[in-house]
């Protein structure tokens, strides 16, 4: 069984049991969470699609609080001696899923 849930303003395709990386949620490492927004499930063949969601819930739980990795923001105009180097390092949330209902 899998579902389709809006997570932060993005979706993701999640299963019982899978762990993923969304961004930065409110909430301490143990802490229990519930998304509402399922759009779309599949249990054995049958799939079921809302409109725009389903009722039911997805419930994870935190695991830690991580940040990615650093990328470098550079920009360059020829020939005008403009240059700037930037970087910066996304905040992340890493979620065990508990259970699709």
């Amino acid at each position: 069984m899998y579902a389709i849930v809006d997570i932060a303003g993005q979706q993701f395709k999640v299963e019982k049991g899978q762990e993923i990386f969304v961004h930065r949620l409110e909430g301490k490492e143990g802490d229990k969470v519930e998304f509402a927004d399922v759009l779309l499930t599949s249990d054995k063949g049958k799939v079921s699609v809302g409109t725009p969601t389903l009722k039911g819930k997805v419930t994870a739980e935190i695991i830690e609080h991580v940040q990615g990795d650093k990328v470098i923001v550079f920009k360059k105009i020829r020939r005008k001696g403009y240059k700037v180097k930037n970087g910066h390092r996304q905040q992340f949330t890493k979620i065990a899923i508990s259970s699709i209902a």
